[in-house]
């Protein structure tokens, strides 16, 4: 592949599958630093995130993309809009299929709907946690998704959590981008704003361990974002500079219902002090900086199936 390094190459690149095959994971795995939520839950992607790798022979934009999948709301339809539009746009369509988990009916189903939506877009087989199987597992998932794509697409083998074979991918996807500049300033790892990176984390942070019914129903809005202001008997404080250099971040979580706003709220108050816990530890990486979180929970009811309410939230 050193043919490939001669000249500096850029591109898009865009991360396909089932729900939970890893495509989140693996964009922060190549970008090196949390830009995309995990989740176990189906459809936790809801924006195109933007990561960037940087490496002295290439510049790859990955577009973490909601999941494509048969809607059955306006949201649903909306994310599934989003996703076309994504398709036809890239230079290279990964698609994820996890190690330990056959090939189905779902996997086929998105394979041609991808070859109908960007017929002339350059196909990519990754087998995403091969940590979870042994050798002879991994081999007959390669040849099975070779079997899938065509042999003109090739596989590669990864473990995003264990950080296996993933540089390896990066020079397989920077071979298939065109020659061309940096798109990015050396450094910058997504061009996501600061608001929608919050927000998930937020929404993320919200998802851990709660029922099924809930994931589709959450949606978070960063109200307003304020440097913290202190009265001047505290800026004589001993830790006056720590404490100027804060944020105050007002955050709405959106639900459906009465009873999913008692979910997310939990037992006088405990699951939403959690969920803001690990929402401000995850965030104050991301900003470099320690912030205060409010956070409230509010009813918009139906909002997944309301064309104003969803405009309201972002989609």
């Amino acid at each position: 592949m050193s043919s490939t390094k001669d000249e500096f190459r850029s591109g898009f690149v865009c991360f396909v599958g089932r729900p939970n095959t890893g495509k989140s994971t693996l964009t922060n795995a190549l970008v090196g630093q949390k830009i995309a939520i995990t989740s176990s839950r189906p459809q936790t992607t809801r924006h195109t995130i933007r990561g960037i790798v940087h490496r002295d022979y290439a510049q790859l934009i990955l577009v973490d993309t909601p999941g494509l999948h048969r809607p059955r709301t306006l949201l649903g339809q909306r994310l599934n809009d989003l996703v076309q539009d994504t398709y036809s746009e890239v230079d290279v369509i990964a698609i994820c299929i996890p190690a330990d988990e056959k090939i189905g009916p779902g996997d086929r189903w998105i394979v041609d709907q991808i070859k109908l939506m960007a017929p002339k877009t350059t196909l990519l087989g990754v087998v995403t946690k091969i940590d979870k199987v042994n050798r002879d597992q991994i081999a007959h998932q390669l040849m099975a998704l070779s079997k899938l794509l065509g042999p003109d697409a090739d596989v590669v083998p990864v473990s995003a959590v264990k950080g296996e074979q993933v540089d390896i991918l990066v020079d397989v996807i920077a071979s298939k981008m065109p020659p061309g500049p940096a798109f990015y300033p050396d450094g910058e790892i997504t061009d996501e704003p600061e608001e929608t990176l919050m927000a998930e984390l937020i929404r993320e942070a919200a998802l851990e361990g709660v029922r099924d019914e809930l994931p589709h129903s959450l949606a978070v809005v960063i109200e307003e974002v304020l440097p913290r202001e202190y009265e001047e008997d505290d800026l004589e404080d001993d830790k006056a500079p720590e404490k100027r250099a804060m944020l105050d971040v007002h955050a709405i979580v959106y639900v459906e219902r009465p009873s999913q706003k008692a979910i997310v709220i939990g037992k006088n108050g405990s699951r939403l002090k959690e969920v803001g816990t690990n929402a401000r530890k995850q965030i104050e990486v991301i900003l470099g900086t320690r912030i205060y979180l409010h956070l409230h929970v509010k009813v918009a009811k139906d909002w997944q199936r309301d064309p104003k309410q969803l405009g309201k939230l972002g989609f």
